[in-house]
């Protein structure tokens, strides 16, 4: 499938970056990941408001117009003809000096990458899986934290670990020891039929630290269709304690969707089987992505 770089279509090995590209020298930049069903993104505007927020938060341009991108996300499906697909959305500050700045704003560097879905063994979601506790990394005095930076080697590094360990997940926690989020994930708790999951970014009350976690695409779907099937959801601080004494436990993105957890490193959790809860979570999201991309 051919990308779309900077406002043309090209075969993968013939995009080129300048090497002063501000992603490459300095990982100044964003991006998104997205599910693409029947030829539609899932909740395409949900997450350009997200890249747009992060993109104003962390100076990268005050006002962002998410029109032209979304017509390029919708061209590069309709160029490539794709029907299902897992496509990456990236913006950088382009070629910026950091060492020289000047008043000319920077020109963006946008990429946008069509690939095939990551398909998962039928077992993850019938079995779940396990998931290892990575140390406390997350921190809420990061001002990256939260947004979905191209700074993600440390997340990478303890994904790459978990899956050494046989693992499908780290668990993130805050730096005050409280739990923040999967590497590439939201993590929802059950605990007597009630959902719990951390606060993420822009959720805090008011003069409390910054969340440093991810407002997921995925997660929020979630906390709708809980709310819609007469599940209480509580946003809130949880522990270590509260992971390994949970009923059920499941992680959220969008490329697995919802992905139940039946063991935290040597524990199991409840029963060791998928639980009802997220077992019904995951169908109605399921059905939830089919009855808003199909045409």
């Amino acid at each position: 499938m051919d990308v779309f770089l900077n406002g043309k279509f090209l075969p993968p090995d013939q995009a080129r970056l300048p090497v002063d590209d501000a992603g490459f020298q300095h990982a100044v930049g964003l991006f998104e990941t997205m599910a693409v069903y029947h030829g539609n993104v899932f909740r395409l505007d949900s997450h350009l408001a997200r890249l747009a927020d992060s993109a104003k938060q962390l100076g990268l341009t005050p006002k962002l117009n998410t029109d032209p991108l979304a017509e390029a996300v919708r061209n590069t499906i309709k160029h490539n003809k794709i029907d299902r697909a897992r496509l990456r959305l990236t913006l950088t500050a382009g070629s910026l000096s950091l060492l020289k700045p000047t008043d000319q704003a920077p020109t963006p560097t946008l990429l946008i990458v069509p690939s095939e879905p990551t398909v998962y063994a039928p077992e993850y979601f019938d079995k779940g899986v396990m998931a290892l506790v990575a140390p406390p990394a997350a921190n809420p005095f990061d001002q990256l934290a939260g947004h979905k930076t191209l700074s993600y080697w440390a997340r990478l590094r303890t994904l790459r670990q978990a899956a050494s360990a046989g693992a499908g997940e780290a668990i993130w926690l805050s730096v005050s020891n409280h739990l923040a989020s999967g590497a590439v994930s939201n993590i929802f708790l059950v605990k007597n039929d009630a959902l719990l999951t951390p606060f993420a970014r822009g959720e805090e009350a008011k003069g409390a630290l910054p969340a440093p976690v991810l407002p997921g695409i995925t997660r929020a779907a979630v906390l709708e269709l809980a709310e819609e099937m007469n599940i209480p959801a509580h946003k809130q601080m949880l522990s270590v304690n509260d992971l390994l004494e949970a009923d059920e436990v499941f992680l959220t993105n969008s490329s697995w969707h919802v992905l139940p957890v039946t063991q935290v490193e040597k524990k199991t959790v409840s029963d060791g089987k998928v639980g009802p809860v997220t077992q019904k979570l995951r169908e109605a999201l399921l059905a939830k992505i089919e009855e808003e991309t199909i045409d």
